[in-house]
């Protein structure tokens, strides 16, 4: 099943990475880069079969003010909206939430953060549309899936395992932060445990675990350590 996206960006870099980012998933980007046809477009596809989903739109555009858009998209039509801003204000963010989007990410964009925003936001829309549609319940990382409802971790070869919900918490915290050494405080405050100390090694624990659920059969470890700063996931 392939959702559509309309990405109304004028960063023509920026448009081709994200472009690039969902190439292999169920996700397809569309560009508006001026934001002057997005809401015809929405409208006149709304019960094809490529109807938008979703609708990610730059707050600053060169024809158009991204939140009045983001406005007529949630007055006019049902379909999700993600605001991308390069500002990062709180007075910001409350503008933009107002104006009906339902969430807000502040450049320079995070792929993986982005992706896992518009999954869950498209999860979301699905459920209050009663869907069982099950396909896009999935995260997918690298040669691995993770369901976050259930919690169901299923590697390469097909080898199912259910995480504690504080590894899975663990996971989900190093997926949005790919590529990237995550400090031990850091993910020590993901599962709740804010009070973490350097002799505290729930979090090294926890680690162990999910590195022996996500080894496949040649026994590579997805995780490594970054002496001195945390974990990384490995892209």
């Amino acid at each position: 099943m392939t959702i559509h996206v309309l990405l109304v960006e004028d960063d023509e870099l920026l448009v081709k990475r994200i472009i690039n980012h969902f190439a292999e998933t169920e996700f397809c980007i569309e560009n508006d880069a001026t934001g002057a046809d997005a809401l015809a477009i929405v409208q006149s596809r709304a019960n094809n079969y490529d109807a938008i989903s979703l609708a990610i739109i730059d707050i600053v555009l060169p024809k158009r003010d991204g939140l009045h858009l983001a406005k007529e998209l949630n007055t006019l039509t049902d379909i999700g909206v993600i605001m991308l801003s390069s500002r990062d204000s709180q007075a910001d963010r409350i503008a933009g939430l107002a104006q009906g989007a339902d969430d807000y990410i502040c450049k320079p964009v995070d792929l993986l953060e982005l992706e896992l925003r518009i999954r869950a936001l498209y999860k979301r829309l699905k459920s209050n549309n009663n869907s069982s549609d099950e396909s896009e319940e999935f995260i997918e990382y690298a040669d691995f899936k993770l369901h976050p409802d259930n919690r169901t971790l299923i590697t390469a070869n097909g080898i199912e395992s259910r995480l504690t919900e504080a590894e899975h918490k663990v996971l989900i915290c190093l997926i949005s932060n790919a590529g990237k050494a995550t400090s031990r405080e850091k993910i020590s405050e993901e599962i709740g445990q804010p009070d973490w100390s350097p002799n505290d090694r729930t979090v090294d624990v926890l680690i162990g675990r999910l590195r022996k659920k996500l080894s496949d059969e040649k026994d590579q470890k997805r995780i490594v350590t970054v002496r001195g700063k945390g974990y990384m996931l490995s892209i």
